[in-house]
């Protein structure tokens, strides 16, 4: 079997590197990362994970607890953690809360039982709300969903302006009753209504905003009934790529074409938003590199704990295609 004075000498370089490299120490340069994660390999090395985890008092596994893992968004957020992660010879646990306040909370006490080195967390409201650093033995950052006022390390999309331009987008193509669909149980959601009422206020325009659970059958229930009132919106907006699809799915049923009868645009660049009618429009989010980000930091935080709170904000990208074509009146 392996030891790790194999992998130094196959790496070429010392026992320590090798020891640094496994611990997830971030003071190593990439090419002896590589060096040791490849001898590791060819060696087929395993370390003894116990032993390490009664010396340092630490394990070299991190948390990630999303609140949804059917969102697209969740899962391309977890490949770069996961690939991050794996780059530093550390392991991932991966918690989906289900937007369940209860089940979050039963993640987080799984962390601490296992002794993980830190974790990066999609809060609920309700665990955003009562959020403190001090209430946890590990380094957290926030991912997606964070209030300006929260202390903690962060990594968000600009999520008021990103909503704000994309509305300020369908204004400037003719459309002047726009309803909102948002995700009411997360920060996200409220950030993004809060963008989408100042567009609208900007115009004078009546808003139209309704909070629901950020699934495609919530959002299409929520399209039906407004395309069932009395006044029909002349543009529907989703706040995530869930919530878009559901808004497809009730435009469908209601047999009204896109943009010819009725605009549409979202958030979340997703493969099918392309492919639907002459394509949607949508705010698309770096969400790679907001996964790259959350775990960067959070290794910098295990390496350096007494390090000053940072948060992370990036900007979504407009895509303009034809379902926000200019409104013939």
């Amino acid at each position: 079997m392996a030891q790790i004075k194999d992998v130094a000498k196959q790496a070429g370089v010392s026992v320590a590197s090798v020891s640094r490299v496994l611990a997830g120490h971030t003071g190593v340069t990439d090419v002896t990362r590589q060096k040791v994660l490849d001898a590791v390999q060819a060696l087929g090395y395993r370390p003894d994970l116990a032993a390490r985890r009664l010396r340092s008092r630490r394990t070299d596994t991190i948390g990630l607890i999303v609140s949804d893992i059917r969102n697209p968004f969740f899962t391309e957020v977890s490949r770069a953690v996961e690939d991050r992660a794996y780059q530093h010879g550390m392991r991932v646990i991966l918690g989906n809360a289900d937007e369940d306040p209860q089940k979050e909370a039963l993640y987080l006490d799984l962390m601490r039982d296992e002794n993980v080195s830190g974790v990066i967390l999609s809060p609920t409201l309700p665990t955003l709300a009562r959020f403190r650093m001090h209430d946890y033995p590990f380094p957290v950052v926030l991912v997606d969903r964070c209030e300006r006022e929260t202390v903690a390390d962060a990594v968000v999309l600009d999520n008021a302006d990103a909503a704000c331009r994309l509305t300020a987008h369908l204004v400037e193509q003719g459309y002047r009753r726009i309803a909102f669909i948002y995700g009411a149980a997360s920060a996200t959601g409220r950030q993004r209504q809060e963008g989408y009422m100042t567009a609208m206020a900007a115009q004078g325009l009546e808003t139209l905003a309704k909070g629901v659970p950020a699934t495609a059958d919530a959002a299409r229930t929520a399209a039906r009934e407004l395309l069932q009132g009395p006044l029909l919106p002349d543009a529907l907006v989703g706040s995530n790529g869930l919530i878009l699809l559901g808004l497809v799915e009730a435009l469908r049923e209601a047999q009204l074409v896109f943009p010819e009868q009725m605009g549409l645009a979202g958030f979340d660049d997703l493969p099918w938003t392309g492919l639907v009618g002459p394509g949607i429009t949508v705010i698309a989010q770096p969400t790679y590199d907001i996964g790259q980000a959350a775990i960067e930091l959070l290794l910098q935080h295990i390496a350096h704990p007494s390090q000053s709170v940072r948060r992370v904000v990036l900007r979504g990208e407009l895509r303009e295609r034809g379902s926000s074509g200019r409104r013939m009146v």
